[in-house]
């Protein structure tokens, strides 16, 4: 059996940015999966910032990735006592600004252009795609 050993100051220092923070929080309230596509049209982030705190996130072990052809979907590392509690307390933060709640609701309808519950059309907001064009 392989076991992670996961630094509690390196899960802290992944959330140590908003963007992280709205990823996870987003993540798991949805508890789904998403592909880096749909987080870029439902955060409104550029791809490459997005990208770039995934791998962090992944490096941290709160994220899995699983690639399907030219689509890789992340999902929240789960079933661990302590990660699950985390992502219990990131929920259940003051949504001052109402941002999160409109993350959610972006997310929700970014959704339902799944096919077969997978993304399949990629970004959909041409200006937050990689290099900004």
């Amino acid at each position: 059996m392989h076991t992670v050993q996961v630094k509690p100051q390196e899960i802290f220092q992944a959330l140590a940015d908003p963007t992280r923070v709205r990823i996870v929080r987003l993540l798991a309230e949805t508890d789904e999966e998403a592909c880096l596509c749909e987080l870029v049209d439902s955060l409104l982030e550029p791809q490459y910032k997005l990208s770039r705190h995934v791998k962090v996130l992944r490096q941290a072990g709160l994220l899995s990735a699983v690639k399907e052809g030219r689509w890789v979907y992340h999902r929240l590392v789960e079933g661990i006592p302590y990660l699950d509690r985390l992502y219990e307390a990131l929920q259940v933060l003051p949504d001052v600004d109402g941002g999160f709640a409109r993350d959610v609701e972006r997310f929700r309808q970014r959704m339902c252009l799944r096919e077969d519950g997978r993304c399949r059309i990629g970004i959909q907001t041409p200006e937050l795609a990689a290099g900004g064009e």
